[in-house]
């Protein structure tokens, strides 16, 4: 008999597909193991928080980790050792949705160390495993004794043919012209990021209120999971904050209207505002030390946080202002350099206020295509966006350890933005890498990078759609009254101190990706209204201040940046212009100093030559006409005449490509040699008349293309 009792619900999606909830029956050592499973994709969400803090730490130590197993799909790791490795891309993309959702749900006085751990065990081709992971992550929580404000969930919502679905299946998500993850609590959302083709408000906003409506049934379904689970109908104790009334009021005297009038000031400077609160700060520790050497100063931090940071919210909402002076819907000034680096393909330097990235693009052939292996999917990328943040960016002393969870988060938001603007491979033949270096940063460092990747992408020459730039949206509201305030290009002050950070980037006709944060509960449809239109106008506004520096593509690609050809040959000639080993092909590469790649498609040769001039490019195209090119009956050739006989010449058309052109086809006279006529070596004009079908020899004429003399009267008057 099986030693586990296993407790399941059931999730109907609209399609009718269900989604199942098992717990009881994996990892019973975990405080909490739930399997979701769609189909035939299946994840395990386990949940451990350790009984003890380490130390005396003042935050959540939360980590989130998602990995899809290569074997759960049928597949083997394509890496040297053939194991899983440190987590894909993608997979901390996932990491990165379900921690933002699931971090504001713990109480915020609970810092015992939670991990969360998500795995995919079993993959469906036809099922995209991100939009489970959090639902899993919040049910192993939910049936846990872990505190927890949930349950909450995510689902991804897509309009596909005019019409919206939840978590459709793979392959109709490619005709998508909405594809959002949206986060929520049965009462408000909370979490949104994805990408559309340009849409309105109005129409984002009505696919997040149909997502959530779906994520409403999945919290009913946890909280009846939970239910029927002993161990999560009683929550673990822990200490709590132990509040000292008096000390927080004295704090809150002190220091709540000198945070006002600072934040009122409208300094400009992020130094300066620091200098000018730290004035408040210091002093009053120092009293207070003074007063009371015993001072929990742990304590203090706490209380002079909450009291600054209720001043400047305050004075934001009273006054219709900002930390820096600006109006609620006032952009920082702009100022922005293309071609800014000779060296690269384009460039392009973007600051906005105290924000500046410098972003580079690099066009490379098909050799440069990143490599995809995960165990859902395999193949190649030949666009790329990478962001980095160095420590110096906001003054600070840190090891450059490479790219973290945030570095990865920021430049996906920007690679969605600008790949819905790049042109179709036919279009352009290059793979595309653009890197964006924050250099200084306030606020918003993300839509610095989608502004400057879309303008050193123009400098480059790359013939995009359209120009695409980002804000960053902020909110501040008084849960007791509602009022709010909606703040557009919000400062990193206003992001830490604020209820929303939600990032809209688009083109002039309408919004192609974001991503949103929401810190409280509550938030309406209206305000979501409210805001997606304030960004509109502030991302129309730097478009603007874009087209000063350049507003289209530039027409011609910089001197040093390699030229691309295609061209296509019968499938018959591919062997040929590779040759044995690949030895003709890398011949002709190490002659012209050109790079030469060749794809079996459509029953035809591809065949994409890169070169860094013009006449390496003649010269590899000639070098592969010579091998395959086929001659066209009825095409006029310029040939030159490679040797003379008694019956006519022999004349090249193409590269290695002889015709016979016959004495009786070189003029309307009738001649009885050559000689004074050809030379060898002459270039003629000739037309191919026809091609043998069982020696494939070349018949030629130049009389064809030779206007014919006017008969003129003989001896005895005739005509």
């Amino acid at each position: 008999m099986p030693n586990y009792h296993a407790v399941t619900k059931h999730i109907t999606l609209p399609d009718g597909r269900q989604i199942s909830l098992e717990t009881g029956k994996l990892a019973k050592f975990a405080d909490g193991a739930v399997v979701v499973r769609l189909g035939d994709a299946m994840l395990l969400a386990t949940v451990v928080s350790q009984p003890s803090s380490r130390g005396e730490v003042d935050f959540l130590p939360l980590s989130v980790d998602y990995q899809e197993k290569f074997g759960g799909a049928g597949n083997i790791p394509g890496s040297f050792q053939r194991r899983e490795g440190r987590l894909s891309d993608q997979e901390i993309l996932v990491c990165r949705i379900v921690d933002r959702i699931l971090r504001p749900m713990f109480p915020k006085d609970y810092h015992y160390e939670v991990q969360v751990m998500i795995t995919l065990i079993s993959a469906d081709r036809t099922v995209q495993p991100d939009a489970l992971a959090a639902l899993a992550a919040s049910a192993a929580l939910s049936i846990s004794d872990i505190p927890f404000a949930g349950p909450i969930s995510e689902v991804r919502v897509a309009r596909i043919d005019g019409k919206l679905q939840i978590n459709p299946l793979t392959a109709d998500i490619a005709r998508a012209d909405i594809d959002l993850i949206v986060g929520a609590t049965a009462d408000s959302v909370a979490m949104v990021e994805g990408e559309m083709d340009e849409v309105s408000e109005e129409e984002m906003v009505e696919a997040i209120a149909y997502a959530h409506e779906a994520i409403k049934l999945q919290v009913k379904a946890q909280l009846e999971l939970a239910a029927e689970v002993e161990k999560s109908k009683v929550k673990r104790d822990y200490p709590k904050y132990v509040e000292n009334e008096e000390l927080k009021k004295q704090i809150n005297d002190a220091v709540y209207q000198g945070a006002y009038d600072v934040a009122k000031s409208g300094n400009t400077s992020k130094a300066g505002r620091k200098e000018a609160f730290g004035a408040i700060k210091k002093p009053l520790l120092a009293k207070l030390l003074e007063e009371n050497p015993e001072l929990d100063q742990k304590m203090f931090g706490r209380y002079y946080a909450s009291a600054e940071k209720k001043g400047i919210r305050d004075m934001m909402i009273k006054e219709r202002t900002r930390l820096d002076g600006r109006a609620l819907t006032q952009i920082r000034p702009i100022w922005s350099e293309i071609n800014y680096l000779p060296g690269a393909h384009g460039s392009a330097l973007f600051t906005r206020g105290e924000t500046q990235s410098l972003t580079t693009v690099a066009l490379g052939t098909k050799l440069d295509e990143q490599i995809i292996d995960t165990a859902m999917t395999s193949g190649y990328s030949k666009f790329m966006l990478h962001y980095n943040f160095p420590a110096f960016s906001t003054g600070e002393v840190k090891p450059n350890r490479g790219p973290g969870r945030r570095e990865i988060g920021h430049g996906n938001l920007a690679l969605r933005s600008l790949k819905k603007v790049m042109p179709s491979d036919d279009e352009n033949p290059y793979t595309v890498r653009i890197v964006s270096d924050i250099l200084e940063s306030n606020g918003s460092s993300s839509m610095a990078t989608v502004c400057a990747g879309s303008m050193a992408l123009m400098d480059a020459g790359i013939p995009v759609r359209a120009a695409v730039s980002g804000i960053a949206m902020g909110l501040v509201q008084d849960k007791e009254t509602g009022e709010y305030a909606v703040l557009s290009d919000i400062l990193g002050d206003e992001d830490h101190l604020g209820d929303m950070d939600f990032k809209v980037t688009g083109t002039e006709k309408g919004i192609v990706a974001c991503q949103m944060d929401i810190k409280i509960q509550g938030l309406s449809a209206e305000i979501m209204t409210a805001a997606l239109h304030q960004a509109r106008e502030g991302r129309l506004h730097i478009l603007g201040e874009m087209a000063k520096t350049i507003a289209t593509p530039a027409a011609e690609l910089k001197p040093h940046t390699p030229r691309s050809h295609k061209m296509l040959i019968d499938k018959e000639y591919i062997g040929a212009v590779i040759g044995p080993g690949g030895k003709v092909i890398q011949q002709i590469q190490k002659d012209t100093n050109a790079t030469v790649i060749i794809e079996e498609k459509d029953e035809k040769g591809h065949v994409s030559i890169y070169a860094s001039n013009q006449e390496d490019m003649q010269a590899a195209i000639d070098r592969i006409n010579a091998i395959a090119a086929t001659p066209e009956v009825g095409e006029t050739y310029k040939g030159k005449v490679r040797s003379i006989q008694p019956y006519g010449a022999f004349v090249e058309i193409m590269p290695g490509k002889d015709g016979l052109l016959h004495i009786s086809e070189v003029s309307h006279e009738r001649l009885a040699t050559l000689e004074g006529v050809l030379e060898v070596g002459q270039e003629i004009d000739v037309k191919l008349l026809d091609i043998d079908k069982k020696t494939g020899k070349y018949r030629l004429s130049r009389k064809v293309l030779m206007a014919k003399p006017e008969r003129t009267a003989d001896s005895n008057g005739a005509a």
